[in-house]
Protein backbone atom coordinates (compact mmCIF):
# COMPACT_ATOMS: atom_id res chain seq x y z
CA UNK A 1 0.00 0.00 0.00
CA UNK A 2 1.31 3.52 -0.60
CA UNK A 3 1.08 6.51 1.27
CA UNK A 4 -2.14 8.63 -0.81
CA UNK A 5 -3.54 4.79 -0.23
CA UNK A 6 -2.95 5.01 3.74
CA UNK A 7 -4.21 8.92 4.08
CA UNK A 8 -7.27 7.84 2.11
CA UNK A 9 -7.73 4.83 4.65
CA UNK A 10 -6.74 7.44 7.31
CA UNK A 11 -9.75 9.63 6.21
CA UNK A 12 -12.27 7.39 5.73
CA UNK A 13 -11.30 5.72 9.61
CA UNK A 14 -12.06 9.25 10.76
CA UNK A 15 -15.48 9.93 8.92
CA UNK A 16 -16.28 6.28 10.67
CA UNK A 17 -15.60 7.30 13.48
CA UNK A 18 -17.70 10.28 13.81
CA UNK A 19 -20.28 7.95 12.08
CA UNK A 20 -19.69 6.08 15.13
CA UNK A 21 -20.18 8.26 17.91
CA UNK A 22 -23.22 9.87 16.22
CA UNK A 23 -24.71 5.94 15.87
CA UNK A 24 -23.17 5.67 19.98
CA UNK A 25 -25.34 8.51 21.27
CA UNK A 26 -28.70 7.23 18.96
CA UNK A 27 -28.07 3.93 20.91
CA UNK A 28 -28.72 5.94 24.20
CA UNK A 29 -26.81 3.80 26.09
CA UNK A 30 -26.83 0.85 24.13
CA UNK A 31 -30.58 0.21 24.64
CA UNK A 32 -31.21 0.63 21.47
CA UNK A 33 -30.48 -2.40 19.80
CA UNK A 34 -30.47 -1.61 15.96
CA UNK A 35 -27.94 1.43 16.88
CA UNK A 36 -26.26 -0.39 19.09
CA UNK A 37 -25.11 -3.10 16.70
CA UNK A 38 -24.27 -0.79 14.46
CA UNK A 39 -22.28 1.27 16.55
CA UNK A 40 -19.97 -1.70 17.39
CA UNK A 41 -19.58 -2.24 13.59
CA UNK A 42 -19.02 1.26 13.00
CA UNK A 43 -16.00 0.85 15.78
CA UNK A 44 -14.63 -2.51 13.72
CA UNK A 45 -14.74 -0.64 10.60
CA UNK A 46 -12.50 2.15 12.10
CA UNK A 47 -9.86 0.22 13.92
CA UNK A 48 -9.48 -1.75 10.85
CA UNK A 49 -9.14 0.85 8.28
CA UNK A 50 -7.14 2.71 10.84
CA UNK A 51 -4.78 -0.13 11.48
CA UNK A 52 -4.54 0.11 7.63
CA UNK A 53 -3.43 3.24 7.10
CA UNK A 54 -0.74 3.09 10.17
CA UNK A 55 0.83 0.34 8.55
CA UNK A 56 2.44 3.04 5.86
CA UNK A 57 1.77 6.18 7.62
CA UNK A 58 4.31 8.15 10.99
CA UNK A 59 2.03 7.34 13.88
CA UNK A 60 2.11 10.64 15.30
CA UNK A 61 1.10 12.86 12.61
CA UNK A 62 -1.85 10.10 11.51
CA UNK A 63 -3.14 9.76 14.77
CA UNK A 64 -3.45 13.38 14.79
CA UNK A 65 -5.41 13.80 12.71
CA UNK A 66 -7.92 11.01 12.62
CA UNK A 67 -8.46 12.72 16.30
CA UNK A 68 -8.77 16.13 14.47
CA UNK A 69 -11.03 14.67 12.01
CA UNK A 70 -13.00 12.61 15.15
CA UNK A 71 -12.98 15.54 17.23
CA UNK A 72 -14.01 18.76 14.81
CA UNK A 73 -16.24 16.10 12.62
CA UNK A 74 -18.50 15.07 16.13
CA UNK A 75 -18.92 19.03 17.25
CA UNK A 76 -19.91 19.34 13.46
CA UNK A 77 -22.37 17.06 13.52
CA UNK A 78 -23.48 17.33 17.64
CA UNK A 79 -24.68 21.20 16.42
CA UNK A 80 -26.30 20.06 13.21
CA UNK A 81 -28.26 17.14 14.24
CA UNK A 82 -28.46 17.12 18.15
CA UNK A 83 -28.82 21.12 18.19
CA UNK A 84 -25.50 21.64 20.30
CA UNK A 85 -24.14 25.14 20.78
CA UNK A 86 -21.99 25.87 18.04
CA UNK A 87 -20.80 29.39 20.24
CA UNK A 88 -17.89 31.46 18.67
CA UNK A 89 -15.93 30.12 21.84
CA UNK A 90 -16.47 26.12 20.23
CA UNK A 91 -15.40 27.67 16.55
CA UNK A 92 -12.38 29.28 18.05
CA UNK A 93 -11.13 25.90 19.77
CA UNK A 94 -12.04 24.16 16.79
CA UNK A 95 -9.93 26.28 14.61
CA UNK A 96 -6.76 25.72 17.28
CA UNK A 97 -7.15 21.91 16.61
CA UNK A 98 -7.34 22.29 12.79
CA UNK A 99 -4.21 24.56 13.09
CA UNK A 100 -2.25 22.31 15.55
CA UNK A 101 -2.82 19.45 13.07
CA UNK A 102 -1.63 21.65 10.32
CA UNK A 103 1.38 22.73 12.50
CA UNK A 104 2.37 19.17 12.83
CA UNK A 105 2.12 18.37 9.43
CA UNK A 106 4.78 21.47 8.62
CA UNK A 107 7.02 20.08 11.06
CA UNK A 108 6.59 16.73 9.75
CA UNK A 109 8.00 18.42 6.30
CA UNK A 110 10.67 20.32 7.76
CA UNK A 111 12.30 17.47 9.77
CA UNK A 112 11.25 14.11 7.81
CA UNK A 113 13.42 12.14 10.06
CA UNK A 114 12.10 13.15 13.22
Amino acid sequence: MNQATGWALLIFSGVLDVMWAFATKKSQGMTHWGWGTFSLLLLAGFVIALSKALSVLPLGMAYAVWTGIGAVGSVIVGAILFGEPLTATRISYIAIIVIAIAGLNIGSAENPAG
